[in-house]
């Protein structure tokens, strides 16, 4: 009788102990991420101002939204910011994990170099460029100090290049990481089919454009889905390079939610386009979900 009851034990502890273990963290999930994705998407739809106020007032933030000058401003910029941020982080990438594909010498002191600004906070890397871009302390000082009185490079400063200041700020943070994932995957290629094209007399960058990189298609939609989501939901280093200005020149979405939401008192307006972040967001992950679990269907 002992053992079928310590056998009955042991398949209920196996059976709910990982649900139990796991019951906290789902419910906080639950209550806090989606919970307040909800709450956000009501406060919305409301008339709320300096605190929530639960008076409908239909789409009424949202026209309002759309008719402020400042949203379509940061709107053009994160357009900006990621073709620029994706492309530039895509490509600087792929160069240096072919480059360092080819099992240079010191190789791994370099990946190190190349990933160590990953390591650092948003926060840091727009302290660290805003003084590299200062026309008073960085770059145009330096060259000033050398003789050169004629340079001039004032982009921090200038509301027409002061996006282009946070996409440099950007490329150098993610550079690495974008190396890191591709150079894990060419390590994964087969060196066979290199040597079989060499036979053939393929060149080597014809064979990496035609041949290896196509087939590391998962991972440049893994490296686009993770492009995609720091450019959208960048604000730390907007906050800590630029602060959104000179003026508003160089919000995003993110900081013009912030500074609705919580410096002007326009909380319905800040709910409002932070659900437009969220549908962008989606309007990327949800058919990359959609194509990998029909893939994992058919297969």
């Amino acid at each position: 009788m002992t053992m079928p009851v310590r056998t009955a034990q042991y398949g209920f502890a196996e059976r709910w102990l990982p649900r139990l273990v796991l019951a906290p963290s789902f419910v906080l999930t639950l209550v806090f991420l989606y919970g307040f994705i909800v709450w956000n998407g009501y406060l919305s739809f409301t008339t709320s101002r300096m605190l929530p106020n639960y008076e409908w007032a239909g789409l009424a933030q949202y026209i309002t939204l759309f008719e402020n000058e400042r949203w379509w401003v940061a709107v053009r910029n994160l357009v900006i910011f990621a073709v620029l941020f994706i492309g530039g982080a895509m490509g600087i990438g792929i160069v240096l994990a072919v480059l360092l594909d080819q099992k240079i010498r010191f190789e791994g002191a370099i990946r190190t170099i190349y990933l160590y600004p990953m390591a650092l906070s948003f926060i840091v890397t727009g302290t660290a460029w805003k003084w590299i871009l200062n026309p008073g302390l960085g770059i145009e000082k330096l060259m000033h100090d050398w003789g050169f009185t004629q340079f001039t490079f004032d982009w921090l400063v200038n509301s027409e290049m002061s996006i282009y200041t946070v996409v440099l700020a950007g490329l150098w943070q993610s550079s690495g990481f974008v190396m890191a994932l591709f150079l894990a995957g060419l390590r994964g290629v087969d060196d066979s089919i290199i040597k079989a094209a060499q036979i053939d007399g393929a060149s080597l960058p014809r064979i990496y454009w035609k041949i290896v990189l196509p087939a590391l298609r998962p991972v440049v939609f893994s490296t686009l889905m993770v492009l995609s989501h720091i450019a959208i939901k960048s604000f730390d280093l907007i906050m800590a390079l630029t602060g959104g200005g000179p003026g508003y020149s160089s919000d995003l979405p993110a900081t013009f939610m912030y500074s609705m939401a919580f410096t002007r008192g326009q909380m319905g307006v800040g709910a409002a386009s932070a659900m437009m972040m969220l549908m962008a967001v989606a309007a990327i992950v949800v058919p990359y979900l959609y194509s990998e679990l029909r893939k994992d269907g058919n297969g």
